[in-house]
This record gives structure tokens, C-alpha cells and sequence, in this order.
């Protein structure tokens, strides 16, 4: 895959995954790419899950739909990283 494909994937798995996420995420464009392809990481980690070539541990872009399941993730795990530091 190239890299233009693979960042365009990226944008999109990045906006739909801020889409179907509540809540405000304040992030422009460029982030949203960087959260995409994130997100495409984590999603070819849990792909890998279901499938047993014995390659658990790589790193490999996957489908859209995948991609937006980790950009889900991601969005997630930043969202209550961020709330944690709050000060009372």
C-alpha cells in the first residue's frame, strides 16, 4: 500500500471514527490523519486476533473497517487519559 493511500485511509478512518464518537474532540486535520493511522495499527492488532498465521505481534495497516475500530479505541483511551489529570 502506499503512503498517500495509506494516509487517506487514515483521514477517513480518523473522521469517521470522531463522528460516531460522543462528545466534542477538538482536533484538526492533521490530527485527525495521525488518529486514523493509529487507529489502523491497532485495528490490524485486533485483526490479528482472529486470524492465525502466527504473525500476532506485527504491525500492519488494515481495512477501513478495522481502522475505525481502533481509532474508536484510541479516541477512547485519549479521552480518559485526559480526564484523569484533572485537578479537584
Amino acid at each position: 500500500m502506499s503512503i498517500i493511500a495509506f494516509l487517506v485511509i487514515g483521514l477517513l478512518a480518523g473522521l469517521i471514527a470522531r463522528a460516531l464518537m460522543p462528545g466534542n474532540q477538538s482536533m484538526g486535520l492533521i490530527a485527525t490523519t495521525l488518529l486514523g493511522v493509529a487507529g489502523s495499527f491497532v485495528g490490524g492488532f485486533i485483526a490479528s486476533l482472529f486470524y492465525t498465521d502466527g504473525r500476532r505481534w506485527d504491525l500492519h495497516p488494515t481495512g477501513l473497517i478495522f481502522s475505525v475500530i481502533g481509532a474508536m479505541l484510541v479516541l477512547l483511551l485519549v479521552g480518559l487519559a485526559g480526564r484523569s489529570r484533572r485537578v479537584v
